[in-house]
């Protein structure tokens, strides 16, 4: 064996000289394929294995099914995007493998964002569930009908850390926080790639968009980011960092700058971070036409971009045939070498080989299973579970909730009957005819046993010109204004309960949905209002993508339930939770504020030199507001229950944490209400003094369990260096002995403290 592998080493020579030393035997043969296959290409090529095009079935793209045949049998692209339908896909595949030259397969990739035909919460709501195993299910079924369906690629998950909620794409990703970012990165990548994708339906991951761009200025959508190092390391590259630790077999660059350079050139991110520190060795995409798009940032026209990228370490050029187009120019010009041409082909040519697609090019092509496994019924069953676990409770005065199915409940609100608004963003594979809207559902639940009555209500927005703009993709039939608010009344007039289905639209959050005013729209704030002033209860059910303004809301409603917007199955999930067949547990992952003034807001923020005295009264030179208070509506780790959960005293082993030692944080639960229910247990730490200023508080572990009524359990917490440790101004990850605060509660405001010193 030592013989046959040392052989293999010398076969593959100097063509490696960029690459790490094989790890084992398989990963030596996959070199040595690799290696035999370039030998034997052309330069035109190996840079049309650099190039990736959009078909243009789902979103506009560069090129029509013709011409993309035509690119494929040329062997000018590596891959393609945006096509929808296993025959199609297949027969594109068909061609690269039986009319090309070489017949090298192709990637085959998909935005596979929160489910492929069976969609789940959007990500901001999956976090919100705070169950990893949900979330990797989540994945698991994504992949399963996306690799029935030709996709073997899907550009997710997306781990940007934001904390403003102005930025529209706060919805594809996992809200505020580091340390749950990086475990629910782990969960995605464990559900889209298995094992080591090598069954027919584990598929590539693509963890995006790296790096830093939920932190865009402003929160508007492709923007400007400028961070010190301290705050990346800290605060934001995490999740990222846990997702290359995860093994994702590839990683897309940001549109952002990241230091004043475009993450898709910036070297320093691209290989002396991500490759050369943290040890990645997959493919590495840029997003959506950023090459070309460098020049807007006053980087260079096409040509030197695509220089620039290459040098930095992008692997594969998503649209803009930058690197096809002028890159060959540029190797005889002495601006590439190459070898750099050659390492970008060896990273996608290795990502083909890991997927399987050389020996079985047909791998993702089997018609069967697109019939077999597609928005099947044990899957539809699964995402209806998983959605009820995503619903936050944000109020619920007098027990309202759950309501009981009898009487007359009207149903009012343009949500409550929008089929194609259900899924959320990133959600073009769905087919909404075979879903249930909020209104079947909720006449489906209660039978006989109550009446639904039902009214639109309002528009989305007054304005028609606003509005188009809101809806996007997934237009809504609009009505005369006043006509629905007449009928609205006249629905309410005649129920004993009122649900009130408002909130976002769909298409108002994801990408290019960025917004400067977070209120419920006038018009359905008005709706609401008239709604109250009926004397009728109501119930807020809330559809966002993002964390809203809801003060007139939080203090004129009984009961508010965020249902974010809970997928395929969500008409049947809210049923569920509305009418108490499950106990809502989501916890907010993402601060809501009470003015867009205060964002970014986030919890885990440093403290001023002038801390606030009183969140309530303003104090003159201190770090406060004149006209409004510090505090959020809701803070990180809220959401109530139907249950009433009772922390007793939080305990230590010890007061001192010895070197290389640990210490346990305990604390007892007891469900003193009258429902079953899950509650999510939080542990926060704070480094009292540090060689830098330190977060007030940071979340370092947690523990959902499930507890009857009646029911108790002891929560045991385990503390070491480990939960310590940071990045110092050396940029060096150790932790300063000393005094730390250990704080446990039922979210990151209501919390027990106590002290300890770590040797």
């Amino acid at each position: 064996m030592k013989i046959k592998q040392l052989i293999i080493y010398v076969l593959i020579g100097s063509c490696l000289s960029s690459c790490a030393v094989p790890k084992n035997n398989e990963e030596a043969e996959m070199q040595l394929f690799v290696a035999d296959l370039m030998n034997r290409m052309t330069l035109h090529e190996k840079l049309g294995q650099l190039n990736l095009p959009s078909g243009g079935d789902l979103v506009t793209g560069t090129v029509k099914n013709g011409e993309l045949s035509e690119m494929i049998r040329k062997q000018e692209i590596g891959g393609f995007f945006n096509v929808k339908g296993i025959k199609k896909i297949c027969e594109l595949q068909r061609i690269a493998v039986e009319e090309s030259r070489l017949k090298i397969p192709l990637l085959v990739g998909a935005d596979v964002v929160h489910g492929y035909e069976t969609i789940f919460p959007i990500p901001l709501a999956l976090s919100c569930s705070w169950d990893t195993l949900a979330i990797e299910r989540m994945a698991r079924i994504s992949a399963v009908e996306a690799s029935a369906n030709g996709i073997c690629w899907t550009f997710s998950p997306m781990v940007d850390i934001c904390r403003d909620a102005r930025w529209g794409r706060i919805a594809e990703g996992n809200g505020e926080d580091p340390y749950l970012g990086s475990l629910f990165a782990k969960a995605y990548i464990r559900g889209y790639q298995g094992e080591n994708m090598k069954k027919e339906d584990e598929i590539l991951s693509c963890v995006k968009h790296f790096a830093l761009y939920g932190a865009s200025e402003s929160g508007r959508d492709y923007n400007t980011v400028d961070m010190s190092r301290l705050r990346m390391y800290n605060e934001y590259l995490p999740p990222y960092r846990a997702a290359v630790e995860a093994g994702v077999g590839s990683v897309m660059s940001s549109f952002n700058i990241v230091d004043g350079i475009p993450a898709t050139a910036n070297k320093w991110l691209l290989t002396t971070l991500l490759r050369n520190e943290w040890g990645f060795r997959g493919l590495l995409v840029t997003d959506y036409n950023s090459i070309a798009e460098m020049s807007y940032h006053g980087i260079a026209p096409l040509k030197e971009s695509a220089v620039r990228a290459l040098q930095a370490g992008t692997d594969m050029d998503m649209v803009s045939c930058g690197f096809l187009n002028t890159l060959e120019g540029s190797l005889e010009e002495g601006k590439v070498t190459e070898e750099q041409i050659n390492t970008a082909c060896r990273r996608v040519l290795e990502a083909k080989y890991k997927l399987g697609l050389f020996e079985n090019p047909y791998k993702y092509c089997d018609t069967l299973r697109a019939q077999q496994d597609t928005y099947t019924a044990q899957h539809r069953v699964e995402a209806r579970k998983i959605a009820t676990e995503t619903f936050v409770l944000l109020k619920n005065e007098k027990k309202l909730l759950p309501l009981r199915r009898k009487g007359k409940i009207a149903l009012i609100g343009p949500m409550a009957d929008a089929r194609n608004n259900m899924c959320g963003m990133w959600s073009m594979t769905c087919t909404p005819s075979g879903h249930r809207t909020l209104l079947e559902s909720l006449r489906l639940a209660v039978g006989n046993e109550a009446e639904i009555l039902y009214a639109k209500g309002s528009n989305i927005y007054y304005d028609a010109a606003l509005e188009k703009g809101a809806v996007g993709i997934r237009p809504l039939v609009r009505g005369d204004n006043g006509r629905l608010l007449d009928e609205a009344l006249q629905t309410a007039a005649r129920a004993d309960v009122i649900v009130a289905a408002l909130g976002e639209c769909a298409e108002m959050s994801g990408e290019s949905a960025s917004r400067t005013k977070l209120e419920i729209p006038e018009a359905q704030q008005d709706l609401l209002k008239a709604l109250v002033k009926t004397g009728k209860p109501v119930v807020l059910l809330l559809f966002t993508g993002r964390p809203l303004v809801l003060n007139w809301e939080d203090t004129h409603i009984p009961s508010i339930l965020n249902v974010w917007f809970g997928g395929s199955e969500t008409g049947d999930a809210v049923a569920d939770v509305l009418f108490g067949k499950v106990n809502p547990s989501g916890k907010l992952t993402t601060t809501f504020p009470r003015s867009v003034g205060q964002l970014p807001l986030f919890y885990n923020h440093l403290n001023t030199g002038r801390p606030d005295p009183d969140s309530c009264i303003f104090d003159r030179y201190s770090g406060n507001y004149i006209d409004e208070s510090n505090e959020p509506l809701y803070p990180f780790g809220y959401g109530l229950s139907y249950t009433n959960f009772v922390y007793g005293k939080l305990r230590l082993s010890s007061n001192i944490l010895f070197k290389s030692g640990e210490l346990t944080a305990s604390v007892t639960v007891t469900n003193t209400g009258d429902y079953d229910g899950y509650e999510t247990v939080q542990l926060y730490l704070r480094d009292i003094y540090a060689d830098i200023s330190r977060p007030i508080k940071e979340l370092k572990n947690y523990r959902r369990i499930f507890l009857q009524k009646g029911e108790s359990q002891e929560i045991t917490f385990t503390i070491t260096e480990n939960d310590l440790k940071y990045y110092n101004s050396e940029l060096q990850y150790v932790y300063d002995p000393g005094e730390f605060e250990i704080m446990v509660g039922t979210n990151s405001r209501d919390v027990q403290q106590e002290r300890f010193i770590a040797e």
